[in-house]
């Protein structure tokens, strides 16, 4: 339980972490793994489409390109900057706003299809996450969520990690969206149907485990916030843990890293 006086300081830490690095390049590489769960949302024209933490728009635009109407938000001013550019430079009329998962800027039922690919799950008060997506979403309209599962390679990744660099106290850990129980339990009786499914995402770098570390370090802000944390002792160890962890999840060569990491797909039928 995250107390009151304490909250505003976590969401200014939050916001700078993922306004660290640059998430914008670093999701390009997600960007193929991401496809197929854009294509599970079967985006229709004319939907009124909500992204929820849609960084810099990596899936708005495909959702605009296929006739929906767009409205992406995100915690990270820099973030919808980029959307809001990338937008402009594909001719794609879409609305970006700078806001939080937790407490929506959009009237009741405003959207037919609400989503969120990893990056609602990572706001401190889940409760609050789902009553919003439930909110704003109209009756008989879909809510879907793509989030990484406690067990999966991401999800232990994170796990490492907070060894290193324990998460703030009394926030819940965000892989607890990757677990189907937990997410029947926060949703509740909002969807008049819920289905569940986990999946592989293929993660593909061109180049080897040791400098896909380096990557997240510069561009991943979870992974650059741990390291500017620790002691040069510290950032050494972390280093090897998460070279050692990426090596043996590599079904590529030496050259280059492939992993396959699970996610939750949640598919919600607004009641």
């Amino acid at each position: 339980m995250i107390e009151a006086h304490e909250l505003e300081s976590l969401k200014g830490r939050l916001k700078a972490m993922w306004m660290a690095g640059d998430y914008g390049h670093f999701a390009k590489f997600l960007e193929p793994g991401a496809t197929p769960f854009f294509q599970a949302l079967d985006v229709q024209p004319g939907e009124r489409v909500l992204d929820v933490a849609c960084g810099a728009g990596q899936l708005s635009l495909p959702a605009a390109r296929a006739g929906a109407v767009v409205t992406g938000v995100d915690i990270a001013t820099n973030l919808i900057e980029q959307a809001k550019r990338r937008a402009e430079e594909a001719g794609l009329p879409i609305e970006f706003v700078e806001g939080d998962a937790e407490a929506l800027t959009f009237a009741d039922a405003s959207f037919d299809l609400v989503f969120s690919l990893i990056g609602a799950m990572f706001a401190p008060r889940p409760e609050r996450v789902a009553s919003e997506l439930l909110r704003v979403c109209r009756p008989g309209g879909r809510v879907a969520m793509g989030n990484w599962t406690p067990g999966g390679f991401i999800g232990q990744m994170f796990k490492l990690t907070a060894g290193h660099v324990p998460p703030p106290a009394g926030m819940p850990s965000p892989v607890l969206w990757g677990d189907e129980e937990t997410v029947r339990e926060r949703f509740g009786t909002g969807f008049s149907t819920l289905t569940l499914t986990r999946r592989l995402c293929a993660v593909h770098y061109a180049f080897p485990a040791t400098d896909v570390v380096e990557f997240f370090r510069n561009f991943y802000g979870p992974t650059n916030r741990a390291f500017a944390a620790l002691d040069e002792a510290g950032q050494l160890a972390l280093r090897r843990a998460l070279e050692a962890h990426w090596s043996a999840a590599n079904l590529g060569s030496p050259n280059e890293t492939r992993v396959e990491a699970e996610y939750l797909e949640v598919i919600g039928v607004r009641a």
